[in-house]
C-alpha cells in the first residue's frame, strides 16, 4: 500500500507541513524509520531522535517546534493517530478456513461451533465444546468438559484443562496454560500433600492473555478474569484469585492464592501481590512493587512494601540521602571526639 502525506493527513484529519506528494509505504520507530516509511513522537524527549530521522514523515502534536527533515503530520494525539495509521500499512490478517485438520483428535461427543478452524495435532476430549468461528491452531488441547464461546483464537500450545470456562471473543497466545493445579499442599510431619484442586477458571469476554501465562484453577469455587482484561506475557495468576474487569496485568506478575483485583486496576512488570489481599478498583501499581496489604483507596502506589504514591517517593527520596548523612554523622562523631579528648585534657 501506498499513501501520500497529504491523504494521511486528510484521512487523519490533521494538518501537514512539507511535501505533500511525498510518498509513504510502511510504519517503522522513529530511531529507525527509513525514507518511505511514517513514524510520530508523542513525547519532547525524542525530539532529538526527530532531527536525525530518515523518515518520510512524521506524526507530532500541533504545538511541535522541533528541527524535523521529515514532512511533519500534526494530530491531537500523535500516538492515536500513528496506530490508525499502522492498521492502514499492516498486511491483511492471517486467515484460516473452517475445517478440522486431519492430524487432530476430537472426541465424538465434543461440540465444534460452524465456521471454526481445528488446526493440526490439535486435541479436544469428551464433553468440550468450542464455539462458532473459533481458530484453535497447531498444537492446542482442550480438556474434558472445557468449553469456550464465539470467535475466539488460541495459538499453539495452548492448553484449557477439564472443566474450565472461558467467554467470546478470548485471545489466547502461545504456550498459555488455564486450569492447571494449584499450589496446594498440607504439612504432614517432615512431607507436604497435595491438596486436591477441584475448581475451575472462568474466563469472560473479550480478554487477551499473553504468551506463557498461567492462571491456575480454583482450589474449589473458581478462578475468575473478568471481562475485557488484558494480561501480558509470563505471569502466574494462583487459585481462586478474582480480577475484575478490564484490569490489566503487565509482564512477569504474580498473584497469589485467594487474592481479588478491581476493575480498572493496573498492576506493572514485576509486582507481587501476597496471598489473600483486596485491591479495590481503579489502582495502579508501579513496577516491581510488592503489595503486601489491602489497598482500599483508589490512586497510585509504589515500592515494596507498596504505599501511596507520594509517601513511596518522599521515603525513596530519603533512602537515597542516607550515604551522606552517614557520612555527615560520622563527621560529627569525629568532631564530638575530638572536643570530648580536648576537654579531657584540659581537666588533666
Amino acid at each position: 500500500m501506498k499513501m501520500t502525506v497529504e491523504e494521511i493527513a486528510v484521512r487523519l484529519g490533521a494538518s501537514f507541513d512539507g511535501n505533500p506528494s511525498a510518498v509513504v509505504e510502511r510504519v517503522a520507530g522513529i530511531r529507525d524509520a527509513e525514507a518511505g516509511e511514517i513514524s510520530f513522537v508523542a513525547n519532547p524527549k525524542y525530539a532529538h531522535a526527530a532531527s536525525e530521522t530518515r523518515a518520510t514523515a512524521v506524526i507530532v502534536e500541533p504545538s511541535w517546534a522541533h528541527p524535523c527533515p521529515a514532512s511533519l503530520i500534526r494530530a491531537a494525539n500523535p500516538e492515536q493517530a500513528f496506530s490508525r495509521v499502522a492498521e492502514w500499512f499492516a498486511p491483511p490478517p492471517v486467515t484460516f478456513e473452517p475445517g478440522i485438520h486431519p492430524s487432530a483428535v476430537v472426541a465424538p461427543d465434543a461440540i465444534i461451533g460452524s465456521g471454526s478452524y481445528i488446526g493440526p495435532h490439535v486435541v479436544i476430549e469428551s464433553g468440550a465444546s468450542i464455539g462458532a468461528r473459533c481458530v484453535l491452531v497447531a498444537g492446542c488441547y482442550i480438556g474434558h468438559g472445557a468449553s469456550a464461546g464465539d470467535d475466539c483464537r488460541f495459538y499453539p500450545n495452548v492448553t484449557i484443562r477439564e472443566h474450565c470456562r472461558i467467554g467470546s471473543r478470548v485471545i489466547l497466545h502461545n504456550g498459555v496454560v488455564i486450569g492447571s493445579d494449584g499450589f496446594g499442599y498440607a504439612q504432614e510431619g517432615a512431607a507436604r500433600r497435595k491438596i486436591p484442586q477441584i475448581g475451575i477458571v472462568v474466563i469472560g469476554d473479550d480478554v487477551e492473555i499473553g504468551a506463557n501465562t498461567t492462571v491456575d484453577r480454583a482450589r474449589f469455587g473458581r478462578t475468575r478474569i473478568g471481562n475485557g482484561v488484558k494480561i501480558d506475557n509470563l505471569v502466574q495468576i494462583a487459585h481462586n484469585v478474582t480480577i475484575g474487569d478490564n484490569a490489566v496485568i503487565v509482564a512477569q506478575v504474580g498473584i497469589a492464592g485467594s487474592s481479588s483485583i478491581g476493575a480498572r486496576t493496573i498492576l506493572a512488570g514485576q509486582v507481587g501481590v501476597a496471598g489473600h489481599l483486596t485491591i479495590c478498583d481503579d489502582v495502579i501499581v508501579g513496577a516491581q512493587s510488592g503489595v503486601s496489604k489491602d489497598i482500599e483507596n483508589r490512586g497510585m502506589y509504589l515500592g515494596s512494601p507498596a504505599l501511596p504514591f507520594d509517601k513511596a517517593t518522599k521515603l525513596i527520596a530519603h533512602m537515597s540521602r542516607m550515604s551522606n548523612l552517614k557520612e555527615r554523622v560520622a563527621g560529627l562523631e569525629n568532631r564530638l571526639a575530638a572536643i570530648e579528648a580536648k576537654a579531657a585534657k584540659a581537666k588533666s
